[in-house]
């Protein structure tokens, strides 16, 4: 069996899984434990039965033998027992007892009445433990013993006190696993709030002693990545600032310059160099977080509007579909998201759509280009920082090679997905999925 099949038939919640092991455990321990009391009580009821047996047949044969023969019948009621009686005649033939508990009766017979008179014991034809004694009184009357073992007696309130049991164990169970895996739930929560703006809460420090040490290593770590972040963020923008000034002597030693085409490919090399430290930096800023509030939107109106302006430059995009409802989300981070797409499908395409779909309560803004496309192994590589993908892309149109990289944390802070697919007809399409709980609730 594979670990997959495995899978998928053992529940992968730790809450399920610790409640199926604990509650099983215990129900086939209170299931052996009745076994073991329920036997050992029927064992204790036979022996009570067969040492009365022994006692009341013997003294009820010696009765009816003194007894005179026409009074005999009138007295079979009057000693009839729960689990036997007494008949006058032959009884019914039958083979040796074969059962445990037959031959314990059968045996019990002869020791009761045995040595005074003349008795066999045979096991009645269908029946599991049923025994008939026949004996001779010493007139020669046929008298048969019957014996009907009567199972063993279960009090009404038995099954109210196991269902009681039950719902106590399972109540534990519940409990028990409960304050186990709560910790684990808070922390996984507090582990997926960790997204960009590194804002996620402080857990509380309290519960057991591990539940305390493992809270206070997550606040901690949670501090010195922000802390990291904050200075990696302080680095690049140190660098940016003290790059500005060099930059601006070169380009202006390269305005200096006689001759037209060194002068412009000077400055060509310069614009590349502060645009990529001021994309670097943007990039930086955005794995720290954003600091934009959510806020509900209409997302119909603020891509229509993206779409004019670009419209109105001279660019073929175009607006396809509507959402027709609002969302809670950062408006400046989705249009930053949407306009590093729209700029890419044209840079890389000639053209763009943009197309807004439902999808169930999930919302879809997706920008579709006609370009070259992306070989299908390389499609999320193209998310990483700085990587450049030449070999389907056209060298000529520069970039930095953080574009995409923005947008993917700009993404997660908007609690969105961003990914990419190859078109059927050719080109890629930028999905952006926000999921539907953004239409009522703050994303991040």
């Amino acid at each position: 069996m594979t670990t997959t099949q495995t899978g998928a038939r053992w529940p992968r919640a730790m809450f399920t899984r610790l409640s199926l092991i604990f509650l099983g455990g215990l129900l086939l321990a209170h299931g052996l434990t009745y076994v073991l009391i329920m036997r050992e009580r029927g064992a204790a009821t036979t022996d009570m039965m067969l040492g009365y047996l022994e006692k009341d047949v013997a003294s009820s044969v010696a009765l009816l033998d003194r007894l005179p023969a026409a009074e005999r019948a009138a007295w079979l009621p009057r000693l009839e027992r729960r689990t036997y009686q007494f008949e006058l005649g032959q009884g019914l033939s039958g083979g040796a007892p074969d059962t445990v508990l037959s031959r314990r009766i059968a045996a019990a017979f002869v020791d009761a009445i045995g040595q005074h008179y003349s008795v066999t014991a045979s096991k009645v034809p269908g029946s599991r433990d049923r025994v008939q004694a026949h004996v001779t009184l010493h007139d020669g009357t046929a008298l048969t013993i019957d014996m009907i073992p009567a199972p063993l007696a279960i009090p009404a309130w038995l099954p109210l006190v196991l269902i009681t049991q039950l719902i106590l164990i399972a109540a534990a169970v519940w409990m028990g696993v409960r304050l186990v895996t709560q910790p684990l739930e808070k922390l996984a929560a507090a582990a997926d709030t960790l997204g960009p703006d590194l804002k996620a809460v402080q857990l509380p420090e309290t519960g057991s002693s591990e539940v305390v040490r493992a809270a206070r290593a997550f606040n901690a770590m949670q501090t010195r990545i922000a802390q990291y972040m904050a200075e990696r963020v302080q680095i690049l923008a140190a660098i940016s600032h003290d790059l500005q000034t060099p930059i601006t002597r070169m380009r202006v030693r390269a305005d200096l310059l006689d001759d037209p085409a060194l002068r412009d490919k000077l400055n060509k090399d310069l614009t590349e160099m502060q645009s990529l430290v001021k994309e670097g930096v943007t990039y930086a800023r955005t794995l720290q977080g954003v600091n934009e509030p959510p806020v509900r939107i209409d997302p119909d109106a603020l891509l229509s509007s993206m779409v004019y302006d670009y419209q109105d430059a001279g660019q073929p995009v175009t607006l396809a579909g509507s959402i027709g409802t609002k969302i809670v989300t950062r408006p400046q981070a989705l249009k930053r998201v949407v306009g590093n797409l729209i700029d890419n499908a044209l840079k890389y395409g000639g053209d763009a759509t943009v197309a807004v779909a439902r999808d169930g309560a999930d919302v879809i803004v997706s920008v579709c280009d006609n370009g070259p496309g992306i070989p299908a192994d390389q499609l999320e590589a193209v998310f990483q920082p700085f990587f450049r993908l030449e070999g389907s892309r056209n060298r000529e149109t520069g970039g930095t090679g953080l574009g995409l990289a923005i947008a993917r944390q700009l993404s997660q802070a908007m609690n969105a997905v961003l990914t990419l697919q190859n078109r059927p007809e050719g080109g890629v399409e930028a999905r952006l999925r926000f999921p539907g709980d953004t239409q009522s609730h703050p994303s991040g």
